[in-house]
């Protein structure tokens, strides 16, 4: 058993390797930070994976899952990196979060700094660190999926917005420009007022269906038809492409058949905050590369949220355009497609050549 699996439990401590953690260690990630320590026998001391210190040769390092474990073996905490600060440093996080949700306006970094005993500056980081984003950014993604909630129970849109914990119905919109693809009423009746354009075209990986908003594609999907559109828009209006959806329907084409780097083909897609970060890194991998789900939940700011991006990963609308294709499990098998395992092989071999 590897070090970073004795004295854990459950999936998450069992997604770390020897090998895994060795190359966090090398990247100095800070996602890794309080999932293991390294422990460093020729100096006799234990570090966090990000550690600045000048990295110790691979012979002399061995992992444990906590700085108690390495302090068994006789190890002493890095004075550089402070591991055991690790803790101290989560502790605040979840306070801060306690407070941030609990709050009835925009809370203020000093305030927060101050309830946990930090400097604002560190705190900030402390804060970015752990969650992948800052204080603000963080509490206004709470309202943000906190609105979303309300839109899709409440009868009337006000009461959502105010439900939300929004001060007043400008000062929503402000915030969700952009955010919610279409208007909030549309978002919260089915597409009500919408117009969506689709197309079913035949590929060489089966039929696809592609739809899109004004603003983007909203479902890019294989061996599906209207009738899911109608099921997960049913008061939209649905309407077969025209001569300008035509255009984005052939680069949508061109990115199936060729799989690449498709980040400049619009997208009207929603999701929680969580899932939105996984899909922003899911658009970062580049082409004819992979990573575990291990990796994107520590790149989307919560290395222990691994089951979470492999929900994440699954809620994706928009195939191909966020890959989430190119996830895969942390002993480099393929796992599970919405679409089947035969084409996720095909896109990932298309990518490599």
């Amino acid at each position: 058993m590897d070090a970073t699996q004795r004295g854990s439990t459950g999936a998450e401590a069992m997604m770390i390797n020897d090998d895994q953690a060795w190359e966090a260690v090398m990247r100095r990630d800070r996602a890794f930070d309080g999932q293991f320590v390294t422990g460093v026998f020729s100096t006799g001391i234990y570090c966090r994976p990000s550690c600045a210190a000048r990295h110790p040769a691979r012979k002399n390092v061995r992992f444990f899952a906590s700085g108690a474990e390495a302090r068994a073996e006789g190890l002493r905490a890095c004075k550089r990196c402070l591991p055991d600060d690790v803790s101290r440093d989560e502790a605040a996080v979840l306070s801060a979060i306690d407070e941030i949700k609990t709050s009835q306006g925009q809370p203020v970094l000093g305030d927060l700094a101050k309830l946990v005993g930090y400097s604002p500056a560190h705190f900030q980081r402390v804060f970015k660190r752990s969650t992948g984003l800052s204080p603000a950014a963080y509490a206004r993604a709470l309202r943000e999926e906190r609105a979303r909630d309300a839109l899709s129970h409440e009868d009337r849109v006000t009461d959502a917005i105010y439900e939300a914990g929004f001060e007043n119905p400008s000062r929503f919109y402000d915030n969700m420009e952009g955010k919610l693809g279409m208007t909030a009423s549309a978002w919260r009746d089915g597409g009500r007022g919408v117009t969506i354009s689709y197309a079913v075209t035949k590929t060489s990986l089966g039929p696809m269906l592609v739809a899109a908003t004004e603003k983007g594609v909203c479902r890019l999907s294989f061996s599906e038809d209207r009738a899911e559109l109608e099921r997960r828009f049913p008061n939209a209006e649905l309407a077969e492409g025209g001569e300008e959806f035509r255009a984005l329907l052939s680069e949508v084409i061109a990115a199936v058949e060729k799989p690449g780097d498709a980040r400049h083909i619009p997208l009207d897609v929603q999701g929680t905050a969580f899932q939105e970060a996984v899909w922003q890194e899911l658009r970062k991998i580049p082409p004819g590369e992979t990573r575990s789900y291990a990796e994107i939940a520590a790149a989307a700011g919560n290395p222990k949220a691994v089951r979470a991006a492999g929900s994440a990963n699954g809620a994706n609308t928009v195939a191909v355009l966020i890959p989430c294709h190119r996830v895969v499990r942390s002993d480099g098998s393929l796992g599970g497609y919405a679409y089947g395992t035969e084409i996720k092989e095909e896109l990932l071999k298309r990518e490599s050549t």
